[in-house]
């Protein structure tokens, strides 16, 4: 009779690679998710400050992290009394800061102009 000794570390060792790309995978999904929730916040945040008169694109940088900070463009054009954000950042691969995809994440938001008329 054959013994089955080892069988487990053979299967483990075959799977492994199989197992990192499945997380590394997972974590690339989150880090794409995340870079929506901080546009989306980054521009509710900038037409909430232009709509008083305030720095529209100070405030979005303002609520976004070090790496995505770095690479947003933040627009903030007013237009019939609204005054619409636009925030646009890069999808880091693997790990902010280092290399990005080369497609950009863009988060809307409008607000009604609320300062003194122009």
């Amino acid at each position: 009779m054959r013994e089955d000794g080892g069988q487990v570390a053979v299967e483990f060792v075959g799977m492994l690679p199989l197992i990192l790309l499945t997380l590394v995978l997972l974590w690339q999904c989150v880090l794409i998710g995340y870079t929506y929730t901080l546009a989306g916040n980054a521009a509710d945040e900038a037409a909430r400050a232009g709509a008083v008169g305030d720095d529209c694109g100070a405030a979005g940088r303002r609520h976004l992290d070090g790496a995505w900070a770095s690479g947003a463009a933040v627009s903030c054009p007013e237009s019939g009394g609204m005054v619409r954000a636009t925030v646009r950042l890069r999808v880091p691969v693997l790990f902010p800061g280092a290399v990005s995809h080369p497609f950009d994440v863009t988060g809307e938001a409008a607000a009604v102009w609320e300062g003194d008329d122009r």
